[in-house]
């Protein structure tokens, strides 16, 4: 990417770190990660660079030194910019220390160790089928499948966009009414964890773009967790995905603005209610939406 090199004060404003939860069986392979830059980072400091705090679902942002060739996060390979901006993201459940590791051109490295904050989560209890609008198991199990191929062919795009340099804005102005990492009970069954925020917009709210994008999935008939499910590649890993849309108003290849209408909040899928469910990912981590929002009142 080519946009202008951003100084730690700017970085500053950037993101800190997905009403349903995303199911169970979302544990197909990830895609591997955007590949680093091929040329050395020419500019940047002397020495790597991090602002903010890594914590388990935040994301945190950070400079390459001058001559970086490769960096990479626990060995994974971390995507940098020509200038060697880049953005690391924690999940849920991430492990308590990280190791960071720059490689330069002339073969020496640096090396960072990341303590990451825990976050504190809490149960919640839905009176909903776990299997969503499914009727049985079985059926759950056969659209499942062909659904979630869907998700992780959207997530497996690389595209080009410079909303991860962004400051996210709320997605639709509305109540809380859910929070990321809490974990659910489907009537006395335990569910994976709750992988964003819930927005308790209404039905037939519209709800807009947090930051620039490309469409890399927009549902043409509902899933049986997510109903209408929409995807926005930001850039540099980081995607978001909005669930339970009564109609969505962009398609697949899109490319959207901060402030886009998306779509219209609904109930589709498994849901109690009609609200807005906003996930994110950075690869593989799973980072909650509201570390990258300012305060409700801003």
């Amino acid at each position: 990417m080519t946009a202008p090199r951003q100084s730690l004060a700017a970085l500053t404003l950037m993101l800190l770190a997905g009403c349903t939860a995303v199911p169970p069986p979302q544990s197909a392979k990830q895609a591997p990660p955007p590949p680093p830059a091929e040329q050395p980072v020419e500019p940047g400091p002397a020495t790597l660079q991090i602002d903010g705090v890594p914590r388990q679902g935040g994301l945190v942002r950070g400079l390459a030194p001058a001559g970086t060739r490769t960096l990479t996060l626990d060995g994974a390979p971390v995507a940098f910019d020509a200038e060697g901006n880049f953005i690391l993201g924690f999940d849920r459940d991430a492990a308590p220390q990280a190791a960071l590791v720059v490689t330069l051109a002339n073969g020496t490295t640096q090396s960072r160790a990341l303590t990451v904050a825990p976050g504190a989560w809490k149960l919640e209890h839905v009176n909903a089928s776990i299997t969503g609008s499914a009727s049985s198991s079985a059926e759950f199990q056969r659209l499942r499948a062909g659904e979630l191929a869907q998700i992780n062919a959207a997530r497996a795009r690389t595209v080009e966009s410079n909303g991860w340099r962004q400051r996210f804005i709320w997605p639709v102005r509305a109540r809380v009414s859910g929070v990321f990492g809490a974990q659910r009970i489907y009537r006395g069954t335990p569910g994976s964890y709750h992988s964003g925020l819930d927005l308790a917009g209404g039905a037939g709210t519209v709800y807009v773009a947090p930051a620039d994008g490309v469409v890399t999935l927009a549902a043409q008939t509902p899933f049986t967790l997510e109903g209408n499910l929409l995807m926005i590649d930001h850039g540099m890993g980081l995607n978001s995905a909005f669930l339970h849309s009564q109609r969505l108003l962009v398609k697949e290849g899109d490319v959207v603005k901060q402030g886009q209408p998306l779509g219209i909040i609904g109930a589709t899928g498994r849901v109690t209610g009609p609200h807005l469910h906003w996930s994110m990912k950075w690869n593989a981590a799973r980072i909650d939406p509201l570390l990258s929002l300012p305060a409700a009142d801003d």
